[in-house]
């Protein structure tokens, strides 16, 4: 310090005190950036894994729900279109039923209308209204 100009011994001691506390804080901010960084990153680590782990479980269980939900939705759509195939058979058989009943009755009527058909060929003697 400059000797013309001297300070009453309580600020000089102030300052020297001052001059001590920021080499001080500059030797422990040179530790905190050497140190804080990994402390930091494990503290994220650690924060992480404590609440990632339950949402990774519940993330695990959702997907093991929808995965089992998928397959009885399969299990479904194939027992449906068994079903639906059955319906398809059933309602094939019902339809040839009702068409070979159907022939028959027609070749009945066939064979009713040709034994009829040489009565149609009768004239009447007299008509049916001339009474």
């Amino acid at each position: 310090m400059d000797e013309r100009y001297s300070l009453p011994p309580d600020v000089a001691a102030a300052l020297d005190r001052a001059r001590l506390q920021v080499e001080a804080l500059a030797v422990t901010a040179d530790e905190l950036q050497v140190v804080l960084p990994d402390a930091v990153g494990s503290a994220l680590r650690d924060g992480l894994r404590e609440e990632a782990a339950p949402i990774s479980r519940r993330l695990a269980e959702v997907k093991g729900l929808a995965n089992q939900t998928i397959r009885r939705l399969e299990r479904l759509e194939t027992d449906l279109l068994a079903e639906r195939h059955a319906r398809v058979d059933d309602l094939s058989l019902l339809v040839d039923l009702i068409t070979s009943q159907w022939r028959g009755l027609n070749e009945r009527l066939d064979r009713i209308e040709q034994a009829l058909e040489p009565r149609a060929q009768v004239v009447p003697l007299r008509p049916a209204d001339a009474g």
